[in-house]
């Protein structure tokens, strides 16, 4: 009997070891070549399901959007009073562990390379920007935002910390390590949330 092959799954592992040989060998090394072996099929296979690199960087790219959107929906779902769910979601924007540092190396690489090196740049949106729009709607519709701070200043305030943090924890990751990012985390949001809420 033939073998099923589960097409998503496989398209997910070539993107998976995409992100790997990123990791390791930077964006350069992240020729058809070097992927296909990473990730255990032949070249006629990997070019079936992505027929350019430029789409093989872009799928690989958007899934890690993709697991990380899921990761904050699952929390925005869960029985967490709401502070503690914003913290959460935030902590989920940041590289804090070894396979959310792999995500985020390999979201830079990404983003510098396809807006500036790719065969076609492309405008990209994080959507991190909307999300932190959202948090500070969030707070403000449980009564956790402090009244009389300017919503738009404030999430303009948070985004710039959450890539600032992100930046120096990927760079410098012995300084700005976990601790230290929920602790800045916590300050900020006990800046604009209510006594209570913190």
């Amino acid at each position: 009997m033939p073998k099923i092959v589960d097409h998503s799954e496989r398209k997910s592992n070539i993107a998976e070891a995409t992100w790997r040989v990123i990791i390791r060998q930077g964006i350069k090394g992240a020729t058809v070549r070097n992927i296909a072996a990473e990730a255990g099929v032949s070249l006629g296979a990997l070019r079936h399901y992505f027929s350019t690199q430029h789409e093989l960087l872009e799928f690989a790219m958007n899934l890690v959007k993709e697991r990380v959107t899921a990761r904050i929906v699952d929390i925005m779902q869960s029985e967490l009073p709401p502070r503690e769910q914003i913290m959460k979601v935030l902590l989920e924007l940041l590289p804090t562990d070894d396979s959310s540092m792999a995500e985020m190396e390999v979201w830079f690489a990404f983003t510098f390379h396809l807006k500036t090196g790719g065969e076609k740049p492309v405008e990209l949106n994080d959507a991190i920007y909307p999300l932190i729009v959202q948090i500070i709607d969030y707070l403000d519709q449980h009564a956790l935002f402090k009244q009389g701070l300017d919503k738009g200043d404030e999430a303009e305030r948070l985004y710039a910390l959450i890539d600032g943090l992100a930046l120096h924890a990927m760079l410098e990751p012995d300084r700005m390590n976990k601790q230290r990012v929920i602790r800045v985390l916590n300050i900020h949001l006990e800046s604009i949330c209510t006594p209570s809420a913190t």
